[in-house]
């Protein structure tokens, strides 16, 4: 079968409930403390990604077992030392930018090399940012050109703590930090620009010596040297950067209505939901709850209301980091001129998404004027896509394989759009759950 999907017709109005696979990030997460803990660990609804899959592969090197049935995982760790090192051990993060820089943190006290690897997009994304922090503790990494992967670390048996700014907003960046701090005698000071909080979140579960001050601009974070984790179950919710995609979907489709069930809505990762409610969309949370420190809740969205352009603040900007390709989607149909600033971090993704993003824009006719690390869109409630449009060469990045679908289906017009196999990384039964809504 050809990996290309083709679309010709927007879709109609539809009234649907839907669940969206699990959240990658707490996935990945789960995998990961769940190999240092002491003995089983279980989770229901696992995404089965190519990213999430990658961690497994990663975890078994070290000799954890892990069993996979369906969407159910068990895990059998061998405590916070029970990683087995071999000679000349080679990891692949495949596409995953968490994988690939979470581990990290964790492999600083490791005295032998380990080579970590990934694909043709992973391997062109910045490393430098986590290697640097990580030499302070003591690990020794070499990068390719000094920057990328793949790269060699060698850990060390006398790692000291260390006072890390993180400015960027990134949770990865932050993340590695933290686990490295997990494995390093003394206190870990972090002043962290804020960014989604799942691994704070999950070490708070587990009991872990961490603390956390929310500051109005940033977060104050403090690490200690862990001894023990015990094994721990968890159901991973829906993830909301996966649902973002049919929220936007709903609310460019005039006179329907969506809910989708049991999502994670962590005030970090809720930026999509709090810009688009600000430009006049119709979007409610209902059935609230609290899981291990996680919020959960359902979603509805009611599509066709009229759309307003917004000057958006940047302090939204890192728990939408992931969405902003759709969120210039509905700016398109918006009254008015959108204006989005501070969003070089975009280009440091799968792909240059800030830039894809205004590409998808002009391939349509919506005017957009963009810089390395802005985007002014003009809106047109109006707008019909008129154009045969083709996506392709975009480093499989799945969210612009996604976007392009919503876009298809919303504005009309012919699409060719390449590399449908993108979304096997993180979303496999996106396309599943898009002919559901046909139906």
């Amino acid at each position: 079968m050809p990996n290309l999907i083709l679309i010709e017709k927007k879709l109609k109005q539809f009234n649907k409930k839907i669940s969206v696979d699990g959240d990658k990030s707490i996935s990945i997460r789960w995998v990961l403390f769940a190999s240092l803990a002491s003995g089983l660990s279980k989770a229901q609804n696992l995404l089965i990604s190519e990213d999430v899959l990658a961690a497994i592969n990663a975890v078994r090197k070290f000799g954890i077992r892990v069993t996979l049935e369906g969407k159910f995982c068990k895990i059998y760790g061998n405590g916070v030392d029970g990683f087995k090192i071999k000679d000349n051990l080679i990891l692949d993060a495949e596409n995953s930018g968490t994988l690939g820089r979470l581990i990290l943190g964790f492999l600083v006290n490791t005295p032998r090399p380990i080579k970590l690897m990934g694909d043709k997009s992973l391997s062109k994304r910045d490393f430098k940012r986590i290697s640097d922090p990580l030499s302070k503790f003591g690990a020794t990494l070499q990068l390719k050109n000094d920057k990328n992967l793949p790269l060699t670390i060698q850990g060390s048996k006398n790692l000291k703590p260390i006072k890390y700014l993180e400015k960027r907003g990134s949770a990865q960046c932050k993340s590695a930090v933290i686990f490295a701090g997990l494995r390093t005698k003394g206190t870990t000071i972090i002043k962290a620009k804020k960014s989604r909080n799942h691994t704070e979140l999950m070490c708070r579960y587990l009991c872990l010596p961490i603390s956390v001050k929310n500051k109005k601009n940033y977060d104050e974070i403090k690490v200690s040297k862990f001894k023990k984790i015990k094994p721990f179950n968890y159901k991973i919710p829906s993830d909301i950067s996966s649902s973002a995609f049919f929220i936007a979907l709903t609310v460019l489709s005039k006179n329907s209505k969506l809910l989708i069930k049991s999502v994670n809505i962590n005030p970090s990762r809720i930026g999509l939901i709090h810009i688009l409610k600000k430009m006049g969309s119709s979007i409610i949370f209902k059935n609230k709850k609290m899981y291990k420190g996680e919020k959960i809740a359902d979603i509805e969205v009611k599509g066709g209301k009229a759309l307003n352009s917004i000057n958006c603040p940047s302090k939204l900007n890192s728990g939408a980091i992931d969405e902003f390709l759709v969120i210039f989607l509905v700016a398109a149909k918006a009254r008015g001129i959108s204006y989005f600033k501070d969003l070089s971090e975009l280009n440091q993704k799968e792909s240059p998404r800030l830039k894809w993003g205004a590409k998808i824009l002009d391939m349509m006719g919506i005017k957009n004027i963009v810089t390395n690390n802005s985007i002014k869109i003009y809106g047109n409630p109006k707008f019909e896509n008129k154009k045969n449009i083709v996506i392709k060469n975009y480093l499989k990045d799945h969210r612009v394989f996604m976007t392009s679908i919503v876009a298809a289906l919303t504005f009309g017009g012919k699409w060719t759009i390449h590399d449908k196999d993108s979304i096997k990384t993180s979303f496999p039964n996106f396309l599943k759950i898009i002919n559901d809504l046909k139906k």
